[in-house]
């Protein structure tokens, strides 16, 4: 018979009260509580405990404290990410995080679900859904990202959407439930290539 952790890998039904899943979310609670009493001189050790936390990352991985997290060995990040104050990660299922990827205060990757029928929810089975997030995406404070979703490269999330489906390539997408408002384009690009032409005049 597979493990509580088998399933709970699998998407499939599990008892969090499980004695390895027990080990494995102290683990990260001890890990994120020292990365959350580090201060602004402490940027090594935050380094080293975000790369003992985490699955995989890159080397420019950054988050600002506090941040929480039920497992980190489910999450993998890429180069050059940025989360600001309170993220939380709930990785029953996987994370993926592409590279260039920047995230406001208080967002939330929710893997986890929980059955609608009451009967089965009172008696403890919970289930998790993989989070994809593609790269270079910039998903603003207050998100929510719900169990199951995909969010394409070169994204931006409005802040205080709730993404209840998945957000295609090249889009800024904004709401409750998150729908796209239109196309990243050309008009874009020039728009802010003047601008940064500003910023080298003065």
């Amino acid at each position: 018979m597979r493990s509580q952790k088998e399933k709970m890998l699998a998407g499939d039904l599990y008892i969090a009260s499980d004695s390895e899943l027990a080990k494995d979310s102290h683990r990260a609670k001890s890990i994120t509580r020292l990365y959350n009493q580090t201060t602004e001189d402490d940027s090594d050790i935050r380094h080293d405990l975000l790369k003992k936390l985490f699955g995989n990352t890159g080397d420019n991985v950054y988050f600002e404290p506090p941040f929480h997290t039920d497992y980190g060995i489910h999450t993998t990040i890429g180069e050059d990410f940025y989360a600001n104050y309170d993220c939380i990660f709930l990785d029953i299922a996987t994370i993926t995080i592409g590279k260039n990827v920047m995230f406001g205060p208080r967002v939330g990757l929710y893997t986890a679900g929980h059955p609608i029928d009451a009967v089965i929810r009172n008696e403890a089975y919970e289930y998790g859904k993989p989070i994809v997030i593609g790269d270079d995406v910039w998903i603003g404070g207050g998100v929510i990202v719900n169990p199951g979703i995909t969010i394409g490269s070169n994204v931006v999330i409005g802040s205080g959407s709730v993404v209840t489906k998945d957000i295609p390539d090249n889009v800024i997408a904004v709401g409750n439930p998150c729908r796209v408002l239109r196309e990243i384009n050309e008009n874009d690009k020039k728009a802010w290539k003047l601008e940064k032409q500003k910023y080298f005049e003065n």
